[in-house]
């Protein structure tokens, strides 16, 4: 008998006490959703759509800038944040991107060494200077512009290319040592790349 009561109550009080345990585990999981929500604020990042895969962004920088920076840094040069206008001048206008810096170096130890007529005139290329005759610019990016794009439309388009032809037009009394040591300059910013 004593079996059978037993029984009899875990049937009648085993749905009893089911539903009293979910309505209780109801309550304390609501009130821990409710205290956790009344806790410290933190903040939450949706992830991107598996069809926006995040991309890692690579920034290039063309060799050559960095060479011609590295050539102007090696010698203090004014022309350091100049680097991209010129490599980028040499392109637009077809000319080999280590012709201006050489020939700043050898004119006036790349804008470090002006003489005293070529002062505050930008003129780091001895462009333009016969006897008291001096052109002056505005800035170095004005004078890069002026001097590739003269060397490329009045001297590469005819013929002129190398340092020694560009010399007999560019500097006509030089014994040859303004090509020589320009050419000496472009391979410098050679063996960089």
């Amino acid at each position: 008998m004593r079996k059978a009561f037993l029984l009899t109550a875990f049937f009648v009080l085993a749905p009893f006490t089911l539903a009293l345990s979910l309505s209780l585990f109801s309550v304390s999981y609501q009130e821990s959703i409710s205290f956790e929500a009344q806790g410290p604020k933190v903040a939450y990042a949706a992830l991107p759509p598996s069809s926006g895969m995040l991309k890692p962004q690579i920034i290039q920088e063309d060799a050559r800038i960095a060479v011609v920076r590295d050539f102007f840094q090696k010698y203090d040069s004014p022309l350091i944040p100049y680097a991209s206008v010129v490599v980028n001048t040499a392109d637009k206008y077809g000319l080999d991107y280590r012709l201006i810096p050489a020939i700043a170096m050898q004119e006036s130890n790349l804008c470090k060494k002006l003489p005293g007529a070529l002062k505050d005139s930008y003129n780091c290329w001895g462009f333009g200077v016969y006897g008291k005759k001096v052109i002056k610019f505005d800035n170095y990016s004005q004078a890069i512009d002026t001097v590739t794009k003269t060397l490329a439309l009045k001297y590469k388009a005819n013929g002129l290319m190398t340092p020694e032809q560009i010399m007999s037009k560019y500097t006509p009394s030089s014994n040859g040592s303004w090509a020589n040591s320009v050419t000496q300059f472009m391979d410098q910013l050679s063996y960089n790349l």
